[in-house]
């Protein structure tokens, strides 16, 4: 995945607070529309200064604005001048538990899933799922919005609290109502995660270690396997079997799981980004911390263009007036362009759908055909689990190392949008409804998931752009 990198700070002038101008005059000073709140400084950048930056991106030059361009490409080739340092690698680890955290909630969603049918007898199980993508795509909406008024520090911190306290919130759930509805707040927290630690992380990596964000998902299955490892001694010990009364006191192993899952999290949440409010002071901070020298200024920066200094209620007036989606006009710039944008949305929403109908219902799968494994414990269907979930480590160091091997490159990592993140979400919001009126106690949820990724796989192969080596903007 590819975010765009920030040119500056979330107080400062930020880089998503460019700009809203015509792109095909090119040749002509653009006209910043009228804000109380800030002198606008209308001028142009000509494409060829821009060139001049010799930076190679992922995005054709000339295609986004000419300012945040010019910008972006000082900012990448003084990160690039830096190189890869300690500051960065312990951004690696933190921005990790933010990852980590990601995945943990939706695991967490399907291990109980069991328990929580078992004792509630609910008349439609996957309702809970259900609730938990609802509450994935608000999350995704909200912070992917708000994280550029409230700053990248807050959202992150936020979104780590809200998950940690409508987890532990929610073992205290007396009904199969009250849990659907903590397991949508919780996953409010959960939704907004992913995108803004991974814009963080991306806006201090050099373009030549940008393989490390897909390194990051190894915390994902890290994270896949800590939660079947404490899974399987609660809820497999503690959880009513399958065709038996179910009472609370003989359910209380996912109580306890969420518990443990909830401090976990709470762990997270206070586990600090340290983030200055300048964009070249936090260039130069980081050239300090990995014990070397930037050259970049503030007049560098400044020779690209000026951009409106904007305080929070004028940047949510200005993202309002922005809603009209023409800032995503630069995804569309070109046939190419426009025809990669809609391919790679369609492939995040066919594993949108797909990653769920396998992994949300695995263990209510297992569970229920139990008789196949030679025993249908709740015991055994952790355990089988736990052994899948070991798998995707080894799975996430090889994807990170394929990314950079020539012949193969990263077709799949442009620049994910908002709408990227909501087709995603939507297409995750069908799984559970398709379970609904489909019968669970059979392989077809898996075997529609199967379909899917294949789909997406071959529809990754004809992407026209290939983004190995190449810096994000």
């Amino acid at each position: 995945m590819k975010y765009q990198r920030l040119p500056t700070s979330e107080d400062a002038e930020m880089a998503n607070e460019i700009r809203n101008h015509d792109l095909t005059s090119s040749n002509e000073h653009d006209i910043e529309p009228d804000f109380k709140d800030g002198n606008v400084n209308n001028r142009h950048v000509p494409r060829s200064e821009v060139e001049s930056l010799n930076f190679d991106t992922a995005i054709p030059s000339g295609t986004i604005d000419p300012i945040y361009e010019a910008k972006a490409r000082v900012l990448n080739e003084a990160i690039q001048e830096i190189g890869m340092g300690w500051y960065q690698w312990q951004l690696f680890i933190v921005v990790g538990f933010g990852w980590a955290n990601d995945n943990l909630w939706p695991i967490v969603t399907s291990l109980i899933f069991t328990s929580i049918t078992n004792e509630f007898a609910p008349k439609y199980p996957p309702l809970l799922t259900l609730a938990q993508n609802i509450g994935l795509l608000a999350g995704a909406m909200f912070w992917g919005f708000g994280c550029d008024i409230f700053g990248r520090r807050l959202a992150f911190n936020a979104t780590l609290g809200i998950t940690a306290i409508f987890g532990l919130i929610a073992a205290g759930s007396p009904n199969f109502a009250a849990i659907g509805c903590f397991a949508a707040l919780w996953s409010f927290g959960v939704g907004g995660n992913l995108p803004v630690d991974s814009a963080v992380f991306l806006e201090f990596l050099p373009g030549s270690h940008q393989y490390l964000l897909t390194i990051l998902s190894v915390d994902w299955a890290v994270a896949q396997v800590i939660a079947n490892l404490i899974a399987w001694p609660l809820l497999g010990n503690l959880t009513c079997q399958e065709d038996s009364t179910c009472t609370r006191s003989e359910n209380m192993g996912w109580r306890y799981f969420l518990i443990v899952m909830g401090s976990i999290s709470m762990i997270e949440f206070f586990i600090p980004i340290r983030r200055d409010e300048d964009a070249v002071k936090v260039v130069q901070e980081v050239a300090r911390r990995n014990g070397k020298h930037s050259n970049l200024t503030v007049t560098r920066l400044q020779e690209c263009g000026t951009l409106p200094h904007i305080n929070a209620s004028a940047s949510i007036s200005r993202k309002l007036h922005q809603m009209d989606l023409s800032h995503v006009r630069a995804l569309f710039a070109t046939k190419k362009l426009a025809f990669s944008t809609s391919l790679i949305m369609l492939v995040w929403a066919f594993i949108g759908l797909g990653y769920p109908l396998y992994n949300a219902f695995l263990p209510y799968i297992q569970a229920t055909r139990g008789a196949e494994f030679g025993d249908g414990s709740t015991y055994l269907t952790y355990r089988n689990s736990l052994i899948i979930s070991v798998l995707g480590i080894p799975g996430a160091l090889i994807g990170g190392y394929l990314v950079e091997v020539p012949k193969l490159g990263r077709k799949g990592t442009l620049a994910l949008s908002t709408m990227a993140t909501g087709a995603f979400l939507i297409f995750g919001i069908m799984a559970p409804i398709i379970a609904m009126f489909a019968n669970l106690e059979t392989s077809a949820p898996v075997y529609t998931s199967g379909a899917l990724f294949i789909a997406s796989g071959l529809l990754v192969l004809v992407l026209p752009f290939e983004s190995q080596g190449k810096a994000s903007l």
